[in-house]
């Protein structure tokens, strides 16, 4: 997202004019070529609070906050319709929310202006998704999802904690070991993917149920976890971007941007937390 908002807006010229016209028009008058100011008018000028980022039309926290909360209530609805509403099409609808909400995240990802209608379609189709692979899940192990969901809300909680306390930053050298680190992960889901498509692997898990130099873990263990500590410190990146677009006094639009951001993070969380609670239920 654009942290720092329109710098046209932010701009020194921008903003002396805006304050000149208001002078200019509120509470005085023009007589004879002369300005004459309204004392009275002018202290209740004086004496009104400041117009708030939400008067302004400037991103706020409170508007990121409901926007993601709905982009999440949109995926809960998602995810209720194969879960419960028609179960017996779990598995077409999660693979039509698969690739349905692999597309509009690029699309969204790529566009120049947010549009709230694609932002709130992506997370209907991953609720699509996420409800087929939950209730195919919890089928084979019973109380699995409930365990995702407290585990996806106690790393949140936690990863938000700690941004907020300044204990841990997206520093540069931080984003250098995430962005090797992230390829390499993509790169092995791919490879992983390609020998479970093509046969070469008859694992359900794929490389993932391999055991671990000899030690009993399945490697997908350690994988996931740290999948879930890459989606946490992505939390942290989306926690950075969306404090310096409120501190910028970014467009309030771009709040359906951070929505979109947080609810990416939060679905691939919640996916490497469940693969990897049933990766080691699997393995008991």
């Amino acid at each position: 997202m654009a942290l720092g908002g329109n710098p046209v807006f932010n701009g020194k010229t921008f903003r002396s004019a805006t304050r000149g016209n208001q002078m200019a028009g509120y509470g005085t008058a023009t007589y004879a070529g002369q300005t004459i100011a309204n004392q009275q008018q002018l202290e209740h000028m004086y004496n009104q609070p400041s117009a708030g980022p939400a008067q302004t039309g400037r991103m706020t926290f409170d508007d990121v906050i409901v926007k993601t909360l709905l982009c999440l209530g949109v995926v809960l609805l998602g995810a209720a319709v194969p879960a419960f509403l028609v179960p017996g099409l779990a598995v077409p609808l999660m693979v039509v929310g698969a690739l349905g909400g692999f597309v509009l995240g690029l699309v969204n990802s790529f566009k120049r202006e947010p549009s709230p209608a694609l932002i709130l379609a992506y997370a209907g189709l991953e609720g699509l998704f996420l409800g087929g692979i939950t209730m195919f899940l919890e089928a084979m192990f019973p109380g699995i999802a409930l365990q995702a969901v407290l585990g996806t809300l106690i790393v949140f909680g936690v990863t938000l904690a700690l941004f907020k306390s300044g204990k841990v930053r997206a520093t540069p050298r931080a984003m250098k070991f995430f962005m090797i680190a992230i390829v390499s992960y993509a790169a092995f889901s791919l490879l992983n993917l390609g020998l479970m498509v093509f046969g070469l692997n008859d694992d359900p898990w794929g490389l993932r149920g391999a055991d671990f130099l000899g030690t009993g873990i399945p490697f997908g263990v350690v994988i996931g976890v740290l999948a879930i500590g890459l989606a946490a410190f992505s939390l942290i990146i989306d926690f950075t971007s969306i404090s310096e677009g409120v501190r910028h006094g970014a467009p309030q639009k771009y709040s359906w941007t951070a929505a979109f951001g947080l609810t990416v993070t939060l679905v691939w969380l919640y996916v490497e937390i469940l693969r990897l609670l049933a990766i080691l239920r699997g393995d008991d």
